[in-house]
């Protein structure tokens, strides 16, 4: 798996391995590298969905600060 990608680029090819493992015609090594791959993309999915929504939190916080001071 290559560098941290982009949360649409990690679900894109996470919706290409669920394709391929559900094709059922890997082989059983090949099949487990996918899911470990899966995994770990998934994981960074949820961590970036947990960061982004951080973000935002923070953001709405300070325009409600914003709206308040006015």
């Amino acid at each position: 798996m290559p560098k941290k990608m982009k949360f649409q680029e990690a679900m894109n090819r996470l919706d290409e391995i669920v394709t391929l493992l559900n094709n059922n015609q890997l082989e059983l090594e090949e099949a487990m590298s996918l899911f470990e791959e899966g995994i770990k993309l998934s994981n960074q999915c949820d961590k970036q969905l947990k960061e982004f929504e951080m973000k935002m939190d923070e953001l709405l916080k300070v325009e409600a600060q914003n709206d308040s001071a006015e």
